[in-house]
């Protein structure tokens, strides 16, 4: 299950406030560094401070969405306390690393790309972790963890829960 965004009752607007001033001397093309400001203070970018960038910037809110799902960078939900990166490589994939990724799906519920509902893990694939030795591997947080299999995929992260 992914997480979605929290409803606008739970946004701190006032954590806006000195982005704009920051930059409110500044030309439409300070987009980006908005954007950016702004995830850096919710930790994503929330729906309402999208909509406030958008009347704040007088932007329309199609032109926001249209720079934060074009770049990588910009996250709509929140991100997990532990970011566990699962390598699809090419070592990995010979190794098996497909059995990897489906019961670390299986096991925090969730698809890659996605957020637990209890906010303690983002799933991610990445396309080399650059640990090929390892193979399969994954990371989790700066933590690797090669010559993995299924089994021990849940002990692995009962060491990051909290």
């Amino acid at each position: 299950m992914t997480v979605i965004a929290p409803s606008p009752s739970h946004i701190d607007l006032v954590k806006l406030e000195p982005i704009f001033e920051t930059y409110k001397n500044v030309a439409r093309g300070s987009l980006i560094p908005v954007l950016q400001a702004a995830q850096d203070a919710y930790g994503y970018l929330p729906t309402l401070a999208l909509e406030t960038i958008a009347e704040r910037m007088n932007a329309p809110i199609s032109q926001i969405y249209g720079v934060v799902t074009f770049y990588a960078q910009f996250r709509l939900v929140p991100r997990g306390k532990h970011v566990i990166r699962a390598c699809q490589g090419t070592a990995c994939h010979v190794r098996n690393s497909s059995t990897i990724l489906e019961t670390l799906k299986s096991t925090l519920g969730v698809t890659a790309g996605g957020t637990t509902a209890d906010l303690q893990f983002t799933l991610e694939t990445v396309a080399c972790i650059g640990a090929c030795s390892l193979a399969p591997v994954m990371m989790v947080d700066n933590d690797a963890h090669g010559r993995l299999r299924p089994d021990r995929v849940p002990e692995i992260l009962d060491q990051y829960r909290s």
